[in-house]
């Protein structure tokens, strides 16, 4: 595919293999990604506006200053992405049946963000609003959360979290029985049934 044009709109882009291009500067809208590999590619200064992302690998992607409004990640691979580093205007975003290992989303203003049924590895979400988010069915084994707003944020069938109930703001939030007596982990509580 040419990547010299600067707009890209309404486009099915499938089986692309561009590890480590440049796509900085770019503007993609209601653009939909197949089965592509991304890895290494340098998004910085790029919007992605109603875009979907399908079975792609998007490790070490760079993403300085880029913004997400409206985009689906489904079964995607992210590994050692600063997503701390996008546009916190208006981040929209939902990752559903995604690996994300050893990302960062701190700092970033991400209220109902949906992260359903992936597996979030090693990942910090620390100083975060993830307010009235969605975690259901997710795997957060070594993620770690601190000084969070997770006010009213769903981890109903979520496994393996370790979430200070000091550190972070928990205030009507959803968890299920058993996983929510990780909570308890912080004082060295130890439950017998």
């Amino acid at each position: 595919m040419d990547f010299t044009s600067i707009i890209f709109e309404k486009r099915n882009i499938r089986n692309l293999a561009c590890v480590g291009q440049d796509l900085s500067h770019k503007e993609f809208s209601e653009c939909t990604f197949t089965k592509c590999d991304l890895s290494g590619c340098d998004f910085s200064h790029s919007s992605f506006l109603d875009c979907v992302f399908e079975d792609c690998n998007l490790s070490n992607i760079k993403v300085y200053n880029s913004s997400f409004q409206g985009v689906r990640f489904e079964s995607c691979k992210l590994l050692g992405v600063i997503m701390s580093e996008v546009n916190t205007l208006l981040v929209d975003w939902a990752f559903d049946k995604c690996n994300i290992t050893l990302c960062d989303f701190s700092r970033l203003e991400m209220k109902r963000s949906v992260f359903t049924e992936c597996e979030i590895r090693e990942t910090d979400f620390a100083n975060v609003n993830l307010a009235e988010s969605d975690f259901s069915g997710s795997d957060l084994a070594g993620s770690k959360f601190q000084e969070a707003n997770l006010e009213k944020t769903n981890f109903v069938g979520a496994s393996n979290y370790y979430i200070d109930p000091i550190q972070n703001k928990l205030k009507g939030a959803r968890f299920s029985s058993p996983e929510v007596l990780a909570l308890l982990a912080i004082f060295g509580i130890k439950v017998e049934y």
